[in-house]
């Protein structure tokens, strides 16, 4: 594990973003984790989560003209992205959507720069791949394609048949999925820490269960 993904999975933990404990997922699965994003919610937080953010794209060698951010979570995440990347000298513009459109002022839901281009998409982790759809629809609404999304965790779980669920995203979309850590990366953290032995046995049964091969 590169010193980049163990030095998230740190700060994701300090901040209590990731958790661990009894959850229920969307998918109606009692996982053994938690990853809330909306707790990075301080100046510094995003400062530093973009940071983040700005090295996976780098090392993904995606070719994309605008960052979206889908609302409401992937807003703050959107903004901390391009600002990092600006410090890289990639400097690029930024858009994201409001839940309902407006009939005054700028109007639309669409807020920032043209979607009318190749987007990447930013947000934080993938469930069910619905919140993803609903992006699409709003990209090609306004003339863009999906060039990719970049997510901080993926959970490497089963979609709705045998493939992960980032993989049914990007066999739906026809696009790349990354991010910057996964579920075996995190075990490999956790693994380094005798004390958490309890809790990467949950996460291992989960994986057994709910992953792919």
């Amino acid at each position: 594990m590169s010193s980049f993904i163990h030095e998230f999975l740190e700060f994701a933990c300090d901040r209590q973003v990731l958790r661990f404990g009894e959850f229920k997922t969307k998918a109606g699965r009692l996982s053994p984790y938690f990853f809330n994003s909306g707790l990075f919610n301080t100046g510094n937080d995003l400062i530093k989560l973009g940071k983040f953010y700005a090295e996976a794209i780098i090392q993904a060698d995606i070719e994309f003209d605008v960052l979206f951010g889908p609302a409401y979570k992937g807003i703050p995440l959107v903004t901390a992205t391009a600002m990092a990347l600006a410090e890289k000298h990639v400097n690029v513009p930024i858009a994201f959507n409001r839940k309902e459109a407006k009939n005054h002022g700028e109007k639309g839901t669409v807020i920032g720069g043209s979607l009318n281009g190749r987007v990447l998409l930013v947000d934080d982790v993938i469930s069910a791949g619905t919140s993803i759809n609903e992006s699409q629809n709003i990209i090609a609404k306004n003339g863009g394609s999906l060039a990719g999304v970049c997510i901080a965790l993926d959970r490497m779980e089963r979609g709705s048949g045998n493939l992960s669920a980032r993989e049914e995203v990007e066999v739906r979309f026809g696009t790349v999925v990354f991010s910057i850590a996964n579920l075996n990366s995190l075990i490999e953290y956790l693994s380094i820490d005798p004390l958490n032995e309890s809790k990467l046995k949950s996460l291992q049964d989960y994986k057994n269960t709910y992953g792919v091969n």
